[in-house]
């Protein structure tokens, strides 16, 4: 993996999902995103991973799983690693009311979650999911990524699909490539 850090135990290597054929729940991967499912196993699997963990939602999963198979490892969902739902309703403006919910962590529109509430469920996930004594991949996807890395809309939009970010607990995280 090109430009990895150290991999320390405890560290929490964590992944955006790779290229899906939409936002649902079960929205699958593309061919594309299949093929580099297969590539971030291969890069991934000499770092000592102990654990994986995704959201349930088929895409993040289905990036996942190719990791955890060649490795020998279950893959353990987590539903506090879903996607962050914006609103309850479909938006054409939902761009812009992501830009700034970045803004202000506090919006939250009517049937979504607010980007604070976000970011402590997955603090939440990322606390439990920690082997202090190896090295975890957690896969879930954009917007919540970016709120556990304390990202800025300009830092989510420029995310990639799959997107690797390397944590360890005495230190910041860092974009190690996918």
């Amino acid at each position: 993996m090109t430009g990895s850090p150290e991999v320390k135990p405890g560290t929490l290597l964590l992944v955006r999902h790779a290229r899906a054929t939409g936002q649902e729940p079960h929205a699958p991967l593309t061919p594309d995103g299949e093929a580099a499912a297969q590539a971030l196993a291969s890069s991934l699997a000499g770092l000592g991973v102990t654990r994986v963990v995704s959201s349930p939602w088929v895409r993040a999963a289905a990036t996942a799983r190719p990791l955890a198979d060649r490795l020998g490892l279950p893959v353990t969902t987590d539903e506090r690693l879903t996607e962050r739902v914006l609103s309850g309703a479909s938006r054409a403006d939902w761009r812009e009311r992501l830009r700034e919910s970045f803004a202000d962590d506090t919006l939250c529109l009517p049937g979504g979650e607010s980007g604070a509430a976000a970011r402590a469920r997955i603090q939440a996930a990322l606390a439990d999911a920690r082997d202090p004594a190896g090295v975890t991949v957690v896969v879930t996807h954009g917007n919540l990524l970016a709120l556990a890395l304390g990202l800025g809309f300009g830092d989510w939009a420029a995310l990639r699909n799959p997107d690797v970010w390397a944590t360890c607990p005495d230190g910041p995280a860092v974009r190690v490539g996918a």
